[in-house]
């Protein structure tokens, strides 16, 4: 029988738990996307995305359909940092079936959307990569045509591929810089070795900044993330789990030899969310299938908790 999400975030909640010793699975509250109610105070919206069909098509190791529920798992026992009153709502999940990813990016669209009108900061739990597009139509459509969105990734690749054949996790850039004159895109963390010569061709042709996984310093990305925000009215950050060294997360489909260190990736989450800009977060390409000892899940529950304070 399939688990409800008040049974995900396990944990025991006593008659002694306050504000000042609360984890989240103390104060998470739950929700049906049909029910969904206007939030008078900074809230969280958190919404999974049951989805590995991109990896597949992508000819990545499929499993990360499994992640959103392991990182709350992973989430569950954290201690509740943020500050008050505010609060967090788990929406629960969108499932892709039966290989439809097109339509479950639809359905994941409608879903953020409805959190955003509604007053919510979103939070998506991926999934592969896929996870991104669904996300983004949602954005779009709660913001308006005419706002400039920013996409943020932190990620080993590009995700530029070509998608005349069929979409990907790794053609959801290319699809939105096709359609979208509004969407910039900006990655940190690239691969030097990570994507073709082709692939690095196609970023400059769309004027893609990128930091290298080597060549990153606070100070410039502090300056560059600055200069992006500014020409952006809402920054959507994704956080892609294989930017990081294999030796930290193990768990992902395509692993970095070279990858950044979690303190990396937490420091450029930290300085994307001082931007009241930064609204929404996804992170994506965690494999349960493929992790040891829980260390990508429960890595990616860290920086999840950095991004969810950040946007408090």
């Amino acid at each position: 029988m399939e688990k409800s999400m008040e049974q995900i975030w396990t944990g025991r909640i006593d008659a002694n738990t306050t504000a000042d010793n609360a984890r989240y699975h103390q104060i998470i509250e739950h929700q049906s996307l049909g029910a969904v109610t206007e939030q008078s105070v900074p809230t969280v919206g958190i919404i999974g995305f049951e989805c590995d069909e991109g990896v597949r098509r992508n000819g990545g190791q499929v499993g990360s359909a499994k992640a959103p529920n392991e990182i709350r798992h992973a989430l569950a026992n954290i201690p509740w940092r943020a500050p008050q009153p505010s609060k967090v709502i788990d929406f629960g999940n969108v499932v892709c079936r039966d290989g439809r990813l097109e339509q479950a990016q639809e359905e994941l669209g409608e879903a953020v959307h409805t959190l955003i009108q509604a007053n919510n900061r979103v939070v998506v739990l991926g999934g592969g990569h896929e996870t991104l597009y669904g996300h983004y139509l949602g954005v779009r459509k709660a913001y308006g045509k005419n706002k400039r969105i920013g996409l943020l990734n932190i990620d080993a690749h590009f995700d530029l591929r070509d998608y005349s054949e069929q979409t990907s996790s790794g053609t959801m850039f290319k699809q939105i810089l096709d359609e979208d004159s509004q969407a910039q895109y900006m990655v940190c963390g690239i691969g030097r070795y990570s994507n073709t010569t082709e692939l690095f061709k196609r970023a400059e042709a769309y004027n893609v900044q990128f930091f290298y996984e080597d060549d990153l310093s606070r100070a410039e990305l502090q300056l560059a993330i600055d200069e992006f925000a500014q020409k952006c009215d809402i920054i959507l950050l994704t956080v892609c789990m294989d930017v990081i060294d294999v030796a930290h997360a193990p768990g992902v489909s395509a692993t970095a030899a070279f990858g950044l260190l979690p303190k990396q990736v937490r420091e450029i989450i930290q300085i994307v969310m001082q931007h009241p800009t930064a609204t929404t977060f996804n992170i994506c390409e965690v494999n349960p299938d493929l992790d040891h000892d829980h260390r990508t899940e429960k890595l990616a529950a860290q920086l999840t908790n950095e991004a969810i304070l950040g946007l408090l």
